[in-house]
């Protein structure tokens, strides 16, 4: 059983609305093994939605549309639904009683442009769920459908959960799911991950067991995905576990985490674990690693604290380092040592390099600084990227440094 997302509305293609609604579609779809091979945006032009559905239905069993139920003029995919379907529409009383009750229970008179939500094609069946002014429909094309939903995220939803997922299972014939599981990794470009994995990807595209992707997240890493189809939960998730130690022999020490583990949230709990305290000192990354770990530890329990010593003024009061000192593998490693100690913690960190110095270009060194328990050591590093990103590339990057002397001082 194939599904394809149609989202609508010219505002998404402007930029000025996110699509987050055909992302969670696609991912309610996989919990219930249907697959979602093509997501489509299309703006407000009644030809080109009647276009995008018919090539949709051509390629797919069923179709979701996403917005354009509203009561404007703009609202048009129900006119285009019904032209699909080559039907009429239909004025439906109770669903006007309905939206008219809406506006009586939030003291408001119901504007008469509001009726053009209570027509339905011909044929088409509305979701009794309808948690506001524009019904869901269920339109059937030959043996195929169209499900139309509003784009408010929560009337969605709703729709999805309690009607839609459950009459694509129905239609699908069969009880099936997709799972997926997410390793987390950083040490290798999106390159040579392609290059380590591509002989596994080519083994797995012949057997069929599972699926493996991967994508450069920034921050949070370079995640690699693997994916698997069953009969339940517990035979998608098999399929999994059997998969996952292939993997991880590939990519080895640069996994990091799992799913919803973040660099920061792991290094926190190695810390904890150990008994350690840290304090990290920003030039080059500004305070953001400072602000996401203690949104994990806003306490204090592990991380101390953290100064971003921009001036050098700050870093001669504050740390007693030569304001002069900066960029440098010197100042890196100086850095991580004063920042330690002014804090009192175990471990100090430090992030610095020649971007501090006003080179920005794509050349430019950076420099970690690590001081674990008075063993100094620096990592030397090209980031790629603008400078924002060469920001958030040096909190993960010394985070990972930290991580892995940290596992390698306790031989795993």
């Amino acid at each position: 059983m194939r599904c394809e997302v149609v989202a609508i509305g010219t505002e998404l293609l402007l930029g000025q609305i996110i699509d987050t609604n055909s992302s969670w579609i696609g991912e309610r779809l996989a919990t219930v093994g249907i697959d979602s091979f093509y997501q489509t945006k299309v703006g407000d032009n009644h030809a080109r939605i009647v276009g995008t559905l018919r090539q949709a239905l051509e390629r797919s069993e069923a179709v979701i549309c996403c917005g354009g139920l509203g009561p404007t003029q703009d609202d048009i995919t129900r006119d285009a639904i019904a032209e699909v379907m080559g039907v009429e529409l239909e004025f439906h009383p109770e669903v006007a009683e309905h939206i008219r009750h809406i506006f009586e229970s939030r003291g408001r008179q119901m504007p008469e442009n509001n009726l053009r939500q209570a027509m339905v094609p011909a044929g088409a069946s509305v979701i009794p769920e309808q948690p506001g002014t524009a019904p869901g429909l269920v339109c059937p094309v030959g043996e195929k459908v169209i499900y139309a939903v509003p784009g408010v995220p929560y009337e969605m939803h709703q729709m999805m959960e309690t009607a839609i997922l459950p009459d694509l299972t129905r239609r699908a014939g069969f009880s099936a799911v997709i799972r997926s599981r997410t390793l987390r990794t950083w040490g290798h470009s999106e390159s040579k991950l392609a290059e380590l994995l591509e002989p596994r990807i080519v083994e797995l595209d012949r057997s069929g067991q599972a699926t493996i992707a991967f994508l450069a997240s920034g921050i949070e890493g370079l995640k690699v995905r693997i994916t698997a189809k069953g009969a339940d939960e517990a035979a998608a998730y098999a399929a999994i576990d059997a998969e996952e130690p292939h993997v991880r022999g590939l990519l080895g020490d640069t996994v990091f985490g799992v799913d919803g583990d973040t660099m920061e949230s792991v290094v926190l709990e190695m810390l904890r674990a150990r008994g350690l305290t840290l304090a990290v000192a920003e030039v080059t990354s500004g305070g953001i690693m400072a602000t996401r770990l203690s949104a994990l530890d806003p306490h204090g329990e592990v991380f101390r604290g953290g100064i971003v010593p921009t001036a050098g003024a700050v870093r001669t009061k504050l740390l007693g380092v030569p304001g002069e000192l900066l960029g440098t593998f010197e100042a890196a490693k100086t850095l991580a040592s004063a920042v330690r100690a002014a804090f009192g913690a175990d471990i100090g960190l430090a992030t610095t390099g020649q971007h501090d110095l006003g080179d920005i270009s794509g050349a430019a060194q950076t420099y970690l600084g690590l001081d674990i328990e008075g063993t100094l050591d620096v990592e030397r590093v090209r980031l790629p990227g603008d400078r924002e990103r060469v920001r958030q590339f040096s909190v993960i990057s010394v985070l990972n440094a930290l991580r892995l002397r940290l596992a390698a001082r306790a031989g795993g």
